[in-house]
């Protein structure tokens, strides 16, 4: 299972922390861990690369496989809002996987 944990510090989302495999299907033709890893990199490509912020990016390619990424502190009300509203967006598209695969997505929201 993919579990992704979203942290949060009062009303904002500071990072997440996603890890294991979905177990949808054989490494390779599994559809959910691929649209999870396709949302997440496209998230990480937008603030790191288009946006030129300095999230940090931790990958882990161990038995069991984890990423975890954390946005920086003190952004310009322009860039908070646009960063929120992309974290919120990997939010809504995750929990919408996990009611599409239970078994294969947990999402949660911790502080």
């Amino acid at each position: 299972m993919t579990t992704v944990r979203f942290r949060t510090d009062r009303d904002r989302i500071t990072g997440f922390t996603c890890q294991g495999h979905s177990g949808h299907a054989e490494a390779g033709r599994d559809i959910v861990c691929a649209a999870v890893t396709s949302a997440i990199r496209y998230l990480e490509a937008t603030v790191n690369d288009v946006l030129g912020l300095a999230a940090s990016v931790r990958v882990r390619e161990a038995e069991t496989p984890s990423i975890a990424f954390r946005l920086p502190g003190g952004l310009s009300p322009e860039l908070e809002e646009t960063t929120q509203a992309l974290m919120a967006g990997l939010m809504v598209y995750l929990s919408q996987l996990h009611s599409e695969y239970p078994d294969s997505v947990e999402v949660y929201e911790e502080a």
